[in-house]
């Protein structure tokens, strides 16, 4: 699909994850085979969920939950040493979280013998309600400062502009860049990353609180670059845009990147992203028109639903936590923007953390698909935020920002 038609198309969801309740063996009912040689597996909390108090109740430095899941229904089941209730299949424990890292284990007996199943969890000790804002596919600003010269960064429109949301809310800023405007919209030669002078460095590094740089991709295109690129052309796109970020801002202007261009990752990459620095990535986790989930950092099924209606999940296997961007403001008519977070702030299980983007080329009147009221949107999705007590943040920060 063409990627300005996705960017158009894609909405925001919304909404609860309901795990699937099973009723057990009513009073009275006959007992089958299916049901005493049932799995005993964890079915809530998810694998790799990341709780905040808001998902549980704080007692005394520590944090309640609880633990649901099927076992053969003949069998006590016991949860990290906690005897579960029981009802037909299903098992319900109350469990204490003393760590940031959790295991938890629930082990039946039963006629077919012992069986268990472990999760790993996350307990976010020090989460509070907070936001995001980041901007995708940025090349235009930097070239029309390479070629104008001008005495501040901040005399570029684009920059004022964000420049003018953080004085008002406190907004912290990731941008997104690419290596090459490909001459895209110009009738001058390629403009590349290291043709930016680097003589704004300390004007950088003056901003570098609210305002950071990090790698997107190569270029704009092709779409979808990396979703199945080798890893050493991930690795080394990587490298090539974080030099240049150094060498003409500075060490403090950059941060690992949060997301690459289309959201779509090699996951084998995954790995040594982690080691390159990567904590966080970011995608829409979201179906197509096909009903396919999309734009998930090839993430399989199961894990692209849980994302989609929560705010996050750790992969242990890479150590990366996979995140959900809430609202694309390039695509969401400014009178949609605050009934869909009303909507998330209603709902516990994605109100704590509120992903903000958009592409900066729809900033510029020289884009086809230019908005108009671009900075309005941000100006309107920022101000709720900030009006519901919601305090920014950046990603890479500790945990999502906290």
């Amino acid at each position: 699909m063409n990627r300005r038609v996705f960017i158009r198309n894609t909405s925001v969801l919304a909404g609860g994850f309901l795990l699937k309740r099973h009723s057990g063996n009513v009073m009275g009912s006959p007992l089958n085979k299916t049901d005493m040689a049932t799995p005993t597996k964890i079915e809530k909390p998810f694998h790799g969920a990341i709780l905040h108090k808001g998902l549980g109740e704080e007692i005394n430095g520590m944090l309640k939950i609880n633990v649901e899941g099927e076992a053969p229904v003949d069998s006590p089941v016991v949860v990290n040493g906690v005897l579960a209730q029981r009802d037909g299949t299903r098992f319900l424990a109350e469990v204490m979280l003393h760590d940031t890292e959790t295991e938890i284990t629930a082990v039946s007996n039963s006629l077919f013998g012992k069986d268990q199943h472990a999760i790993r969890i996350l307990w976010n000790k020090k989460s509070f309600p907070r936001y995001g804002f980041e901007i995708d596919d940025n090349i235009y600003f930097l070239r029309d400062v390479a070629r104008k010269r001008p005495k501040s960064l901040f005399d570029c429109f684009y920059l004022k502009g964000l420049r003018d949301v953080h004085r008002k809310y406190g907004t912290k800023v990731l941008l997104n860049l690419f290596y090459t405007d490909q001459s895209l919209y110009s009738d001058e030669a390629e403009f590349t990353l290291d043709q930016f002078p680097d003589r704004y460095k300390k004007e950088w590094a003056d901003n570098a609180d609210w305002l950071k740089l990090t790698f997107h991709a190569y270029a704009e295109f092709p779409d979808r670059p990396y979703q199945e690129a080798p890893v050493d052309k991930i690795i080394s796109d990587i490298q090539l845009v974080s030099e240049q970020i150094h060498r003409f801002a500075g060490e403090e202007t950059f941060t690992p990147p949060t997301i690459v261009h289309w959201g779509m990752t090699n996951q084998e990459a995954f790995k040594p992203m982690y080691d390159m620095g990567v904590r966080v990535m970011r995608g829409y986790f979201t179906k197509n028109r096909h009903g396919v989930w999309d734009v998930n950092q090839n993430m399989d099924d199961v894990r692209s639903e849980y994302i989609n209606r929560h705010d996050a999940l750790k992969d242990f296997n890479s150590g990366i936590v996979f995140s959900k961007s809430d609202m694309v403001l390039n695509n969401t008519p400014i009178d949609e923007i605050v009934p869909i977070l009303e909507s998330l702030k209603g709902d516990v299980l994605q109100s704590e953390v509120i992903d903000l983007m958009t592409h900066e080329q729809y900033f510029w009147p020289f884009y086809a698909n230019y908005v108009p009221d671009h900075f309005d949107r941000l100006d309107r999705a920022i101000r709720w935020v900030t009006e519901n007590g919601y305090k920014p943040v950046f990603w890479n920060d500790g945990l999502l920002g906290a």
